[in-house]
């Protein structure tokens, strides 16, 4: 029993529950609890640029091999063009053959207003995305930083300063993360008490189609890219259970970002690698944002009766593969990049959005989830391919074993047989 009041995956769970029960019963209640899930979000944002420059910053300044930074930072981009143009094709090809928008009657769906994503689909451009996208420019700064410390004589005092501040950042995040279950709970309680069950109910075969399409993406797909390396799916999402858990609960992936960089150094992924792909891949590999645009797309297309060709469907896939790099960092990304991509394929009234408003913060937890879990695979998947993996790590991590950092000594695994 008292394992289980302090297992922070049961509380997080609870207050899922918690939370879904609240908005549906109480929803102006519920739809009040808003900031608990806001405020923990934008607190647990705090640390993910902090931990991006300390993690690649000390990475890079301890390689020997400098070469090796642009080989993973080019593997880990081809990587992600690869995977989610699959998760593109994947998309389409289920909403082309379920067609979840065959026979759904507009009027019997309540539309929202979408002003304001069309006017930023008008105005975005990768100059702004970059300018807002603060994540990448830390990412930047922090590669020529580390670069510029392992060539700096004076380098050994700098890392000391830096490692002591990156066990600093680290605990703090732990204390945080101790209120996860609050964040979860506003934020599972706003959603449902604002939209309620009852708006999915017209649209539910979408719903359906979009959390199967995602969930075949990462038993298969994801799967078989941990398979290539003898890396149980099954085991590492176990893992990686109460971030997934809190990702679900807020409906975003920024909520357990921190976390996830620090788990996955952990099981054995070398720091620098970890430091290069996961931020990377909150921009560039949006495996489950990617799935959704594509069907969402096809679905308006079913819903308007609008017969597409074949050489529209691959203009189609052409725009994403360049439209969807641009769904991070920018507020309302997801509408922003749909409104951006039928502007620009002429072909679907961009009006069509409204009929998604009303669903779409339901189906915004399944693509969290799968842009989180893609991340991770794909940094395991370089870390291996790079020969930066260590597997006795990732045996004793999956074991269940007490882990803690010693960051003077590096990553250190202290089994639960040691008192305190």
């Amino acid at each position: 029993m008292k394992k289980l009041i302090t297992n922070l995956t049961f509380w997080v769970l609870f207050a899922i529950t918690s939370g879904a029960l609240l908005g549906h019963f109480s929803a102006a209640t519920a739809i009040k609890m808003q900031p608990l899930g806001k405020y923990f979000i934008e607190l647990v944002k705090l640390f993910i640029n902090p931990i991006i420059f300390l993690t690649i910053s000390l990475g890079i300044s301890g390689m020997s091999n400098l070469k090796k930074v642009g080989r993973v930072g080019g593997k880990a981009l081809l990587y992600f063009e690869i995977v989610t143009t699959l998760a593109l094709v994947i998309g389409i090809a289920v909403s082309y053959f379920i067609q979840p928008g065959q026979g759904i009657n507009t009027t019997t769906v309540k539309g929202g207003d979408i002003s304001g994503f069309t006017s930023s689909a008008e105005d975005f451009s990768w100059f702004v995305f970059f300018k807002q996208n603060l994540t990448i420019q830390v990412l930047l700064f922090s590669i020529l930083f580390g670069i510029y410390l392992s060539k700096y004589s004076g380098r050994e005092k700098i890392m000391k300063l830096l490692t002591r501040v990156s066990k600093i950042i680290f605990k703090a995040l732990h204390f945080v993360m101790l209120f996860a279950p609050i964040g979860a709970f506003g934020g599972m309680a706003f959603t449902i008490g604002k939209y309620g069950i009852a708006t999915l109910l017209p649209l539910g075969k979408l719903m359906a189609t979009v959390y199967v399409t995602m969930a075949l993406f990462i038993f298969l797909i994801l799967g078989l890219i941990l398979k290539y390396y003898k890396i149980s799916l099954w085991k590492f999402l176990n893992y990686i259970k109460e971030e997934l858990l809190i990702v679900l609960g807020t409906s975003s992936s920024e909520a357990a970002l921190p976390s996830l960089m620090e788990k996955l150094e952990t099981m054995g992924c070398s720091k620098p690698v970890v430091g290069l792909v996961v931020p990377a891949g909150y921009s560039f590999n949006l495996d489950g944002t990617t799935i959704y645009l594509s069907m969402a797309i096809l679905f308006l297309a079913q819903v308007f009766k609008i017969e597409l060709t074949f050489t529209q469907i691959l203009i189609i896939i052409g725009v994403l593969m360049v439209t969807s790099k641009g769904a991070a960092g920018v507020t309302g990304s997801g509408f922003i990049v749909l409104a951006s991509t039928l502007s620009a394929i002429k072909v679907i009234p961009v009006e069509g959005l409204a009929l998604l408003l009303g669903v779409d913060r339901f189906m915004s937890e399944a693509r969290a989830v799968t842009n989180f879990i893609g991340n991770g695979v794909a940094t395991i998947f370089l870390a291996n391919n790079e020969k930066e993996f260590d597997r006795k790590k990732m045996e004793i991590a999956f074991s269940h074993e007490v882990y803690e950092y010693n960051l003077d000594k590096n990553l250190e695994i202290i089994p639960n047989n040691t008192e305190k």
